[in-house]
């Protein structure tokens, strides 16, 4: 059997027939790994390939049945928002996550979900668990076991000889990290064996019309293990993110072929699994009976969803040489520059307090939405005025100080109104004649009106 000795990259999967410092593909450096790849196939690899493929045909675009398939729902709402709907046949979701977030308690709530409502056909494949561990699990959660089918394998060849036998339509693998072919001498996990298990796996879904769940470790910084070509080889990339000290969860889509990227669906840790929380702006809002300084809230929007969310700030006077700048769910570069915008535009200098920002329930923000809310929220601070506590905010601020339109301005608007807020501080271009009548919306074109409108 013939061997070759090669070089991979952790991050990108490229090779090189000898080491190098930095990857000429990704420019990351110390990154290559020595690999064995194996030349010759197994047999059992070879004809279970020959089954699978058929001939290759080449067609018209034009005459390819271009309708969509009806979704299967998985009777999980949340999860069914994430995936844009539902699960779509021959779909292949890459779902990834901090150890003990909840991954494996969410897949294994859909699949008893999808035994029970539909009836359809499951695999559930562990290979990090014993089907007694898994069994505990489901006892523990309440799910109705009897029709779910249950798979302790980690070899490629004989998953994929099981799958095709079971004919399942939805299959789960947990993990992809810990599969391993017969085709490759490097260990589990590693970057070649990653690679060529989620190929093999997403050929079988894409050729039997199985919808396959891949479940993925996470390093350190919170990226997926393994090649950064597993995010490009899969349909969907879910992100399941959650604070320790906090009992709630958010299903974050960073890629969908079949919906809308960075839908978020939000979910309750309780002892009896994940529940579904389906009003998430009042978990996101602290309704006080007195008004407090450096609160305001804001109406951000993901994916087709806006959501109320409450945005904090603290400002105390610096004993340091360099003021510290602290921002949890809010991107830290962006807070330094409208704290510059804030002295340029409205001569309030910050240079020698310390900035803390917080958005409460540990959401993270990356839209523009956030720059009004955010700067209000550290001059009430700063000066020790509440805001009005009834009036919702939202607006991107430019270096010129500038209050800039953001997308989706009636939609926010009216989320607003079904939570009882009676006052809006908005861009003079998102102002519309379609938004309620019980709305009080005052718009501001600079940041030199916005102190005067709120009173600071």
């Amino acid at each position: 059997m013939r061997t070759k000795l090669l070089f991979q990259c952790n991050e990108c999967g490229a090779e090189t027939p000898k080491w190098v410092g930095q990857c000429p593909d990704c420019m990351a450096w110390n990154t290559l790994q020595e690999t064995v790849i194996e030349k010759k196939t197994s047999a059992n690899t070879s004809r279970f390939r020959e089954h699978l493929a058929g001939p290759a045909e080449v067609c018209s675009l034009g005459s390819v049945d271009a309708s969509e398939t009806p979704r299967q729902k998985t009777g999980l709402v949340e999860l069914d928002r994430v995936m844009g709907g539902g699960l779509v046949t021959g779909s292949v979701t890459l779902i990834g996550g901090d150890p003990g977030i909840g991954k494996s308690t969410l897949l294994l709530q859909t699949l008893s979900s999808l035994d029970r409502s539909s009836a359809v056909a499951s695999l559930y494949v562990t290979g990090e668990e014993s089907a007694q561990q898994v069994g505990l699990r489901g006892q523990r959660l309440g799910l109705s076991l009897d029709s779910l089918r249950i798979l302790t394998e980690n070899h490629l060849e004989r998953i994929l000889s099981v799958a095709n036998k079971e004919q399942a339509k939805v299959i789960v693998i947990d993990s992809i990290q810990t599969v391993y072919s017969d085709m490759l001498q490097s260990a589990p996990g590693s970057v070649a064996q990653v690679r060529e298990c989620a190929a093999q796996l997403v050929r079988f879904a894409k050729q039997t019309n199985t919808s396959l769940f891949l479940v993925g470790h996470v390093t350190k910084e919170g990226a997926l293990a393994g090649p950064r070509v597993l995010e490009h080889m899969v349909d969907t990339v879910l992100y399941f993110e959650g604070d320790s000290s906090s009992r709630y969860r958010v299903v974050r889509a960073v890629k969908n072929r079949y919906g809308a990227v960075n839908e978020l669906g939000i979910f309750a840790m309780t002892d009896k699994g994940l529940r579904e929380v389906s009003n998430p702006s009042a978990i996101f809002l602290s309704r006080y009976d007195d008004h407090v300084s450096g609160s305001a809230i804001m109406v951000t929007r993901e994916g087709t969803r806006p959501m109320l969310v409450e945005v904090q700030a603290l400002v105390d006077q610096s004993h340091l040489g360099n003021p510290r700048r602290v921002a949890l769910g809010l991107e830290q570069n962006r807070l330094a520059m409208l704290l510059a915008v804030l002295h340029r535009h409205a001569g309030i200098s910050m240079s020698d307090q310390d900035v803390f920002i917080n958005v409460v329930g540990g959401m993270r923000i990356t839209e523009t939405a956030a720059d009004l809310p955010l700067l209000l929220a550290i001059v009430s601070s700063f000066k020790n005025k509440p805001l009005p506590n009834n009036m919702i905010m939202f607006g991107e601020i430019g270096l010129s100080g500038e209050i800039r339109p953001v997308q989706n301005g009636i939609e926010r608007l009216n989320e607003a109104v079904k939570h009882g807020f009676k006052q809006s501080l908005i861009p003079m271009a998102n102002k519309s004649k379609e938004i309620s009548s019980d709305m009080d919306i005052e718009t501001v074109t600079h940041l030199s009106q916005v102190m005067e409108k709120v009173g600071l």
